[in-house]
Protein backbone atom coordinates (compact mmCIF):
# COMPACT_ATOMS: atom_id res chain seq x y z
CA UNK A 1 0.00 0.00 0.00
CA UNK A 2 2.79 2.74 0.65
CA UNK A 3 4.35 1.79 -2.85
CA UNK A 4 0.80 2.72 -4.60
CA UNK A 5 0.58 6.06 -2.16
CA UNK A 6 4.47 6.74 -3.65
CA UNK A 7 3.30 5.96 -7.03
CA UNK A 8 0.47 8.38 -6.83
CA UNK A 9 2.32 11.23 -5.20
CA UNK A 10 5.04 10.33 -7.33
CA UNK A 11 2.92 10.90 -10.62
CA UNK A 12 0.84 13.91 -9.35
CA UNK A 13 4.97 15.94 -8.74
CA UNK A 14 5.65 14.73 -12.69
CA UNK A 15 2.46 16.30 -13.83
CA UNK A 16 3.59 19.56 -11.98
CA UNK A 17 7.15 19.81 -13.50
CA UNK A 18 5.10 19.46 -16.59
CA UNK A 19 4.12 22.73 -16.33
CA UNK A 20 6.88 24.58 -14.93
CA UNK A 21 8.75 25.18 -18.19
CA UNK A 22 5.56 26.74 -19.89
CA UNK A 23 5.00 28.92 -16.92
CA UNK A 24 8.90 29.91 -16.90
CA UNK A 25 8.56 30.53 -20.31
CA UNK A 26 5.38 32.75 -20.32
CA UNK A 27 6.80 34.71 -17.49
CA UNK A 28 10.20 35.11 -19.44
CA UNK A 29 7.54 36.46 -22.26
CA UNK A 30 5.91 38.98 -20.12
CA UNK A 31 8.66 40.30 -18.82
CA UNK A 32 10.76 41.29 -22.33
CA UNK A 33 7.46 42.71 -23.33
CA UNK A 34 6.91 44.90 -20.23
CA UNK A 35 11.10 45.82 -20.85
CA UNK A 36 10.12 46.64 -24.28
CA UNK A 37 7.23 48.67 -23.61
CA UNK A 38 9.00 51.08 -20.76
CA UNK A 39 11.80 51.25 -23.06
CA UNK A 40 10.24 52.80 -25.90
CA UNK A 41 7.84 55.02 -23.46
CA UNK A 42 11.32 55.91 -22.01
CA UNK A 43 12.70 56.99 -25.64
CA UNK A 44 9.15 59.59 -25.83
CA UNK A 45 9.91 60.95 -22.53
CA UNK A 46 13.08 62.91 -24.04
CA UNK A 47 11.62 63.43 -27.63
CA UNK A 48 13.47 66.32 -29.08
CA UNK A 49 11.04 69.17 -30.32
CA UNK A 50 12.47 71.60 -32.51
CA UNK A 51 14.84 71.45 -35.40
CA UNK A 52 17.82 69.32 -35.98
CA UNK A 53 21.17 71.34 -35.43
CA UNK A 54 22.10 70.41 -39.07
CA UNK A 55 19.01 72.47 -39.77
CA UNK A 56 20.35 75.64 -38.11
CA UNK A 57 19.65 79.47 -39.78
CA UNK A 58 22.82 81.35 -39.95
CA UNK A 59 22.37 84.88 -38.23
CA UNK A 60 24.36 87.40 -39.88
CA UNK A 61 25.30 91.54 -38.77
CA UNK A 62 21.80 92.96 -38.33
CA UNK A 63 19.62 90.30 -38.01
CA UNK A 64 18.15 87.95 -35.38
CA UNK A 65 17.46 84.58 -34.55
CA UNK A 66 13.20 84.49 -35.09
CA UNK A 67 11.41 82.41 -32.72
CA UNK A 68 7.55 81.74 -33.65
CA UNK A 69 5.61 81.81 -30.36
CA UNK A 70 3.32 79.74 -31.92
CA UNK A 71 6.29 77.16 -31.52
CA UNK A 72 6.70 77.75 -28.26
CA UNK A 73 4.77 75.17 -26.06
CA UNK A 74 4.57 74.06 -22.54
CA UNK A 75 7.47 70.81 -23.98
CA UNK A 76 10.87 72.37 -24.19
CA UNK A 77 11.71 73.51 -27.88
CA UNK A 78 15.05 74.07 -29.58
CA UNK A 79 15.90 76.11 -32.02
CA UNK A 80 19.50 75.99 -33.36
CA UNK A 81 21.49 79.20 -35.03
CA UNK A 82 24.74 79.54 -36.54
CA UNK A 83 26.61 82.60 -35.46
CA UNK A 84 30.35 83.31 -37.14
CA UNK A 85 30.29 79.11 -38.07
CA UNK A 86 29.82 78.61 -34.18
CA UNK A 87 26.83 76.39 -33.47
CA UNK A 88 23.95 77.34 -30.75
CA UNK A 89 20.96 76.35 -29.68
CA UNK A 90 18.05 77.72 -27.68
CA UNK A 91 15.46 76.63 -25.58
CA UNK A 92 11.71 78.63 -25.29
CA UNK A 93 9.18 76.79 -23.42
CA UNK A 94 5.57 78.08 -21.62
CA UNK A 95 6.49 77.90 -17.63
CA UNK A 96 2.60 76.49 -15.87
CA UNK A 97 1.70 79.77 -15.60
CA UNK A 98 2.25 80.70 -19.18
CA UNK A 99 4.81 82.80 -19.78
CA UNK A 100 8.01 82.13 -22.24
CA UNK A 101 10.92 81.00 -20.71
CA UNK A 102 14.32 81.19 -23.09
CA UNK A 103 17.78 80.41 -22.41
CA UNK A 104 20.82 78.54 -24.56
CA UNK A 105 21.38 75.16 -24.24
CA UNK A 106 24.22 74.93 -22.46
CA UNK A 107 24.90 74.47 -18.77
CA UNK A 108 26.35 77.41 -16.84
CA UNK A 109 28.55 75.33 -15.00
CA UNK A 110 29.12 71.92 -17.28
CA UNK A 111 29.34 74.03 -20.79
CA UNK A 112 33.32 73.70 -21.10
CA UNK A 113 32.76 69.68 -20.96
CA UNK A 114 31.06 69.36 -24.65
CA UNK A 115 28.48 67.81 -22.53
CA UNK A 116 26.74 70.41 -20.89
CA UNK A 117 23.56 71.04 -22.86
CA UNK A 118 20.01 69.49 -21.95
CA UNK A 119 17.37 66.86 -22.74
CA UNK A 120 13.97 66.62 -21.90
CA UNK A 121 12.52 63.52 -19.71
CA UNK A 122 9.28 64.03 -18.97
CA UNK A 123 8.94 67.50 -17.25
CA UNK A 124 12.28 68.31 -16.75
CA UNK A 125 15.31 69.63 -18.63
CA UNK A 126 17.86 67.28 -17.53
CA UNK A 127 21.96 68.53 -18.19
CA UNK A 128 23.85 65.68 -19.83
CA UNK A 129 26.75 66.04 -18.26
CA UNK A 130 26.15 66.42 -14.21
CA UNK A 131 22.71 65.03 -14.39
CA UNK A 132 20.93 67.82 -12.60
CA UNK A 133 17.30 68.18 -13.13
CA UNK A 134 15.33 71.44 -13.80
CA UNK A 135 11.35 72.30 -14.21
CA UNK A 136 10.58 74.36 -17.00
CA UNK A 137 9.55 76.99 -14.20
CA UNK A 138 12.92 77.08 -13.80
CA UNK A 139 14.57 78.05 -16.63
CA UNK A 140 15.41 81.94 -17.36
CA UNK A 141 14.24 82.73 -13.44
CA UNK A 142 17.42 80.33 -11.71
CA UNK A 143 21.10 81.69 -12.33
CA UNK A 144 24.31 80.93 -11.30
CA UNK A 145 25.15 77.56 -10.61
CA UNK A 146 24.41 74.52 -13.02
CA UNK A 147 21.03 76.08 -14.73
CA UNK A 148 20.33 76.54 -18.78
CA UNK A 149 22.03 79.80 -19.28
CA UNK A 150 19.29 82.20 -19.44
CA UNK A 151 18.41 84.22 -22.09
CA UNK A 152 16.88 87.05 -20.33
CA UNK A 153 14.28 90.40 -21.64
CA UNK A 154 17.27 92.51 -21.61
CA UNK A 155 18.64 90.54 -24.52
CA UNK A 156 15.54 89.69 -26.54
CA UNK A 157 12.61 91.26 -28.24
CA UNK A 158 9.03 89.31 -27.59
CA UNK A 159 6.05 90.30 -29.44
CA UNK A 160 2.55 88.59 -30.03
CA UNK A 161 3.86 86.64 -32.58
CA UNK A 162 7.28 86.21 -32.11
CA UNK A 163 10.66 86.14 -30.10
CA UNK A 164 14.09 87.86 -31.68
CA UNK A 165 17.48 87.16 -30.21
CA UNK A 166 19.66 89.79 -32.15
CA UNK A 167 23.23 88.92 -33.71
CA UNK A 168 25.26 91.08 -31.39
CA UNK A 169 23.77 88.79 -28.37
CA UNK A 170 24.07 85.94 -30.10
CA UNK A 171 27.43 86.79 -30.92
CA UNK A 172 28.48 87.92 -27.09
CA UNK A 173 27.68 84.13 -25.91
CA UNK A 174 29.84 82.39 -28.88
CA UNK A 175 32.40 81.24 -26.26
CA UNK A 176 29.78 79.09 -23.95
CA UNK A 177 29.16 77.09 -27.30
CA UNK A 178 32.92 76.51 -27.96
CA UNK A 179 32.81 72.92 -26.58
CA UNK A 180 29.31 72.21 -27.29
CA UNK A 181 28.15 68.94 -27.92
CA UNK A 182 31.77 68.09 -28.88
CA UNK A 183 33.95 66.38 -26.39
CA UNK A 184 32.38 63.14 -24.76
Amino acid sequence: MSNKLKKKSSSKMSKSKKYILPILTLSVLVICVAVVFLASKGSESNKKIGRDVEEADTINSGESLVIPVADVTTDATFFPAKVNGTTMEIIAVKDSEGNIRTAFNTCQICYTSGRGYYEQYGDNLVCQNCGNSFSMDQVEIETGGCNPWPIFDKNKTVTDDEILISYDFLTESQRIFKNWKTSF
